[in-house]
């Protein structure tokens, strides 16, 4: 299903849109779309998964061998098998187009640091899904807007000034032009980059892990 998913945005934007970025090919093109579209739907199935870990394991909520705590936890390491699998396909294509680079040595740090920011998230959504039981929906509607507002088949010079913005407080958006950048690019992040690719998942994981831990048996009443 995902690579169905990758041929479709990839026919849409080519054929459909004719987007052409300077100084890539067409196929080019495509492997710079795969390159943040296979983060996208792992990013997605974590989300989807993870709002919902709490409620949909409410069975395990006074196991002490496997935690409630880890299920959001679990949501987002499950979703990795997808991430993994399509960034074989992207780095294939990668070889093909003849764009490996000594950058892609970098891309196993972007992938830890997007997986903590994943468990972050899962952790503040998960609880929240308790209360809030209508997030679900609303998480389904984030991503869709994630997706727009993310420079997956675009690159950010296309944005105009006045939208720049928008990327800045995009998470997501940080994370899929470090992917493109290590993997098709082959360009090592900016300072400022790094620095906002590295305080990003440190943060939400850190704040993550100190609401669950503090609300889950307050909230946890609710299921």
């Amino acid at each position: 299903m995902p690579l169905v998913i990758l041929a479709l945005y990839a026919l849409v934007y080519l054929a459909i849109f004719r987007i052409s970025v300077v100084g890539l090919t067409s196929p080019e093109y495509v492997v710079y779309i795969f390159c943040g579209l296979v983060p996208y739907l792992a990013t997605a199935e974590s989300l989807q998964s993870g709002v919902s870990a709490v409620v949909a394991n409410k069975s395990i909520l006074n196991n002490t061998v496997f935690p409630i705590d880890l299920a959001p936890v679990k949501a987002a390491l499950s979703a990795q098998a997808v991430l993994v699998t399509g960034l074989a396909v992207v780095i294939i294509g990668t070889a093909v187009t003849g764009n490996l680079s000594p950058t892609l040595v970098l891309l196993p740090f972007v992938v830890v640091l997007h997986v903590l920011w994943l468990i972050g998230v899962n952790w503040l959504l998960s609880l929240l899904n308790v209360i809030i039981r209508d997030l679900q929906n609303m998480v389904t509607a984030f991503l869709i807007m994630m997706l727009v507002a993310s420079p997956i088949a675009y690159t950010p010079d296309m944005v105009p000034d006045t939208l720049r913005p928008l990327l800045a407080i995009n998470p997501f958006a940080h994370f899929v032009v470090a992917y493109q950048q290590v993997i098709m690019l082959g360009i090592v992040p900016s300072f400022w980059h790094i620095v906002s690719l590295i305080a990003l998942p440190l943060v939400t994981f850190a704040l993550g892990s100190w609401f669950f831990d503090r609300a889950k048996n307050v909230i946890i009443d609710y299921v």
